[in-house]
């Protein structure tokens, strides 16, 4: 049965491991470290002093450089490890600080040491498949955790739940989406969500509201294009699961909450009318050319941020995370040029609703010692507080939005623009859940192989796939997931009785 569940493991978090990157897509042709080129913060005066870190290059087996964060004035306390994605030096200043150098501080026995792989994904795969790995596991969303767990991975979290109030704190549907049978195995480090980045001064220069409604959007898409501009921005050049951006927010806006809750439950299959109905909106938005035209295949994240900023398309479409990448390109006088709405309203969503996405979800390795599973729990437990939110979202613009229940502790009157926006949008989230406003992104809340059917819909834009074929594909993938318990929990949207 070991055996079984360890192939079941290998095959799944591979496949995952392939197209996850973060929690959600960026759009970035190559590593993680090269999603985030030129990406500077916001507010450069909290960077960390790096007077006592180490900085220590290394190769894994693939020939990707790894970043060793460590204090060498510490190299004789014992090691708790934290394997991370190759984020830019600012936002590795910015974890030193802030993460390592507070844990640091607080006891004399052991020292956090945080590794920045670009192959995080795949190492991870390979280190827990031996039984080995970093004491606090990093995870490209629940999907990634489901089989971990399946194969004995992962430490069950309840016990460190109940010490630190975990549950009390997290907003629920974050919370659920790590339990498996009722047994906690993962955190959500930051919420994610899709929406409508769009250019002020673009909007204003050519008379145009900010859109409350898609057919305000529509309308603004059509006569931006009328005078030569881009409907929208925003390109799958180089990683297909871009695609699952768009599927899931249509899930959402034209399929409903509601619908999607129901499919995801097995109440009701995915061969609907509503959910068909959400596949051939996306497929007229493709045809009408509002996904970039014909350069949606060209663009990635950076390269239609630097559209956006230039005044080239009013509209980028995307994940909030994205605000870390706008560092990049909206600078000086186009710094505050740049704004996020939700999705607008639709006829079957009328109210302020937000998909819900992950940054990355964090677990402690089943098969490390119980002091370092300890001191794991206690380095998660930091990473899910008010205090650290504020402090690396100040330092560190679109990721750190903890989803926690109360963030009116976290005070934004010292942050630049683009991590106070950010942070106004991880308050509303927060707010829009408590209310029950929220639909299914599908790297939290789908199984891995109905995952992959979703980042498959570019089938169907370019016609090679029947919206009736595609829809029945989608509930043959789920179903046999289905059965064999891979879905994660699935919270109730605001209706569900």
């Amino acid at each position: 049965m070991k055996r079984k569940a360890l192939a079941v493991f290998m095959t799944t978090a591979v496949v995952i491991s392939s197209m996850a990157g973060c929690g959600v897509s960026t759009g970035s042709s190559n590593s993680k470290e090269e999603e985030t080129t030129e990406a500077v913060s916001d507010d450069t005066s909290n960077t960390a002093d790096s007077e006592n870190q180490e900085s220590e290059d290394t190769t894994t087996d693939d020939g990707e450089n790894v970043t060793k964060a460590s204090d060498d004035s510490m190299k004789d306390r014992e090691e708790i490890n934290l394997w991370f994605w190759g984020a830019e030096p600012y936002a590795q200043d910015a974890m030193k600080k802030y993460l390592v150098d507070e844990y640091n501080a607080s006891q004399d026995k052991y020292q956090l040491v945080v590794e920045f792989r670009p192959s995080v994904d795949s190492d991870m795969t390979t280190a827990l498949a031996a039984n080995q790995g970093p004491d606090i596991v990093y995870g490209s969303g629940p999907a990634f955790v489901m089989p971990l767990v399946e194969a004995g991975k992962l430490e069950e979290m309840d016990t460190y739940a109940e010490e630190y109030g975990w549950k009390d704190r997290i907003l629920e549907p974050y919370y659920e989406s790590g339990t498996v049978d009722g047994k906690l195995y993962s955190l959500t480090n930051g919420i994610s969500t899709m929406g409508v980045f769009y250019n002020k001064k673009v909007l204003e220069d050519n008379g145009w509201e900010v859109p409350e409604t898609i057919e305000d959007m529509e309308t603004i898409m059509d006569e931006a294009m009328e005078k030569g501009l881009y409907a929208s921005v925003t390109g799958n050049k180089g990683w297909q699961p871009v695609n699952e951006n768009y599927a899931s927010l249509f899930l959402t806006h034209i399929a409903t909450p509601d619908t999607v809750y129901k499919c995801l439950t097995g109440e009701e299959s995915w061969d609907n009318d509503d959910v068909k109905a959400a596949i051939e909106k996306s497929k007229e938005w493709w045809d009408k050319g509002y996904l970039a035209g014909d350069d949606y295949v060209n663009l990635n994240f950076s390269e239609s941020l630097q559209l956006l900023a230039d005044e080239k398309s009013p509209f980028f479409i995307g994940p909030s995370i994205a605000f870390q990448w706008a560092a990049s390109y909206f600078t000086d006088d186009k710094t505050e040029n740049i704004a996020f709405i939700p999705f607008p309203s639709t006829e079957e969503v009328p109210d302020e609703t937000y998909t819900l996405g992950a940054a990355c979800t964090l677990s402690i390795n089943a098969n490390v010692s119980q002091e370092h599973k300890d001191e794991a729990a206690k380095i998660i437990d930091i990473m899910m507080s008010p205090e650290f939110t504020q402090e690396m979202t100040t330092a560190w613009p679109g990721y750190w939005g903890t989803p926690l229940k109360d963030l009116s502790t976290v005070d934004t009157s010292g942050m630049g623009y683009l991590s106070k926006s950010f942070m106004e949008v991880v308050q509303k989230v927060s707010e829009a859940v408590g209310k029950g406003n929220f639909g299914f992104y599908d790297n939290v809340f789908f199984p891995a192989d109905t995952q992959q059917r979703i980042v498959n819909i570019d089938e169907v834009w370019f016609g090679t796939s029947s919206v009736d074929d595609y829809v029945k594909s989608l509930d043959t993938a789920f179903q046999e997931e289905f059965k064999k318990g891979l879905v994660p929990p699935i919270p109730k949207p605001a209706g569900i009785e």
